[in-house]
């Protein structure tokens, strides 16, 4: 069944895009790069505009698969999304260019700084001559057009960021974080970060709405309510990893089924999640380090 892809405005870049982005985690995981293409080309057919990367990703291999799948007139149909983990201007800079060389493009449409997991952060990346004077120069040069960052420790760290901005007289075009039926009970980014962004008018981009599956093992929920509850709140995307094409149809239903919840449907989702969030079991990425790419690979950041 073919479903219609929803578009919302990217906050004051005004920009259409899906209300589904697809992650670019996942499009490593495949043993043949042209599987990765199918997956990605498939989503851009269906509607997806939105396309979500990393530096990091896979030892540069989502960048580089994306990158071939943006040949052939697709690039133009996307809005490209990828992200840095240096914080110095020497190693932002370099893996921006890295960045664009994978993606064979001349410019990426949003950059965002990638894993803002420490406290020290924010000053570090806003620190004179570091990577944020780094990329507003990228910016002039026309080789980014929107800047945002990405977290999924705390909120707090999110909430420091957005003030060191302020501090810097620097607004954010983008942020993302962690929402989902769990972080809504637990360490919450929906009710400390997402009010705050809103409030400037910041493009909000969600991730991890079913977390990699895991939240999916506290069976309270199916892939498809996670979804439609990461959609309801005030998001311009939800980004979604999609390692298979049956992964990216039920995405592609997510969208196409969605219709605003009513108050008595996401009080009886909250209330079904409630017991299972309330100790971060299934968002190991705000309590433990796997997931953090930084911690176990220090020199990325510059």
């Amino acid at each position: 069944m073919k479903w219609d892809m929803p578009y919302r405005t990217l906050g004051r870049t005004c920009e259409r895009v899906s209300v589904i982005g697809l992650g670019g985690f996942h499009l490593g995981f495949q043993k043949d790069e042209n599987e990765s293409i199918r997956i990605i080309r498939t989503a851009i057919d269906n509607g997806i505009n939105f396309m979500d990367n990393c530096w990091d990703y896979n030892d540069g291999q989502s960048e580089i698969r994306m990158g071939k799948a943006l040949r052939d007139g697709y690039r133009k149909k996307v809005f490209l999304m990828t992200k840095i983990d240096g914080q110095t201007a020497k190693a932002a800079t370099q893996q921006l260019d890295e960045s664009l060389k994978r993606l064979q493009t001349d410019s990426i449409d949003l950059l965002q700084f990638h894993e803002v997991i420490r406290i020290s952060d924010p000053e570090r990346i806003f620190a004179h001559g570091n990577g944020m004077d780094a990329i507003l120069k990228a910016k002039q040069a026309g080789k980014v057009r929107y800047i945002g960052f990405t977290g999924h420790k705390s909120p707090d760290i999110h909430l420091k960021m957005l003030q060191i901005a302020k501090d810097h007289n620097f607004l954010f075009d983008t942020v993302q974080m962690p929402l989902n039926i769990m972080d809504a009970h637990y360490n919450s980014f929906e009710k400390k970060v997402l009010p705050l962004a809103l409030t400037n008018n910041i493009g909000i981009l969600a991730m991890k709405p079913i977390g990699a599956g895991e939240i999916l093992k506290s069976k309270v929920a199916t892939a498809v309510e996670c979804l439609h509850y990461a959609m309801n709140l005030p998001v311009s995307v939800v980004i979604t990893g999609c390692e298979s094409l049956a992964i990216l149809q039920q995405a592609l239903e997510g969208a196409g089924s969605f219709t605003p919840m009513n108050d008595e449907v996401r009080l009886a989702l909250l209330a079904r999640s409630k017991k299972a969030a309330a100790k971060g079991k299934y968002e190991l990425y705000k309590t433990q380090t796997g997931n953090d790419g930084t911690v176990h690979s220090p020199q990325w950041l510059g």
